[in-house]
């Protein structure tokens, strides 16, 4: 028997996969809040000192990709169960995958800039 090729074997591992990129975003949402509302810079210098360390970025990097790993196993899910048209079911599939990669790809960008990074 041949597997769908549009998401009829789904369960326990998607469902995981939500869930521990809720408890990454649970952890670590909190943290980066105090950290930006006690730093509060007022202007591009200060944002700018303020995004220099690594870590700080990395971190950033890492919660931008579970939000967005979270928002597509959601998405997929509602695609699954209200779209019925396959074609249409696929082409918001590859809309919301386009956008998601694309936003954390263009995050990649703005945190790993060479020109940001020597400031």
């Amino acid at each position: 028997m041949m597997k769908s090729a549009t998401g009829s074997r789904t369960g326990t591992g998607t469902w995981l996969l939500q869930r521990a990129a809720a408890v990454v975003l649970a952890l670590v949402l909190p943290g980066l809040a105090i950290y930006f509302l006690a730093a509060l810079p007022a202007d591009f210098t200060g944002w700018q000192a303020l995004f220099a360390p690594l870590w700080l970025r990395v971190l950033m990097l890492l919660t931008a990709s579970a939000l967005a790993l979270h928002a597509w196993v959601g998405m997929r899910d509602i695609f699954m169960d209200y779209a019925h048209p396959t074609v249409l079911r696929l082409t918001l599939h590859l809309a919301v995958i386009l956008t998601l990669a694309g936003s954390v790809a263009w995050l990649a960008a703005i945190l790993f800039d060479t020109a940001w990074s020597a400031a």
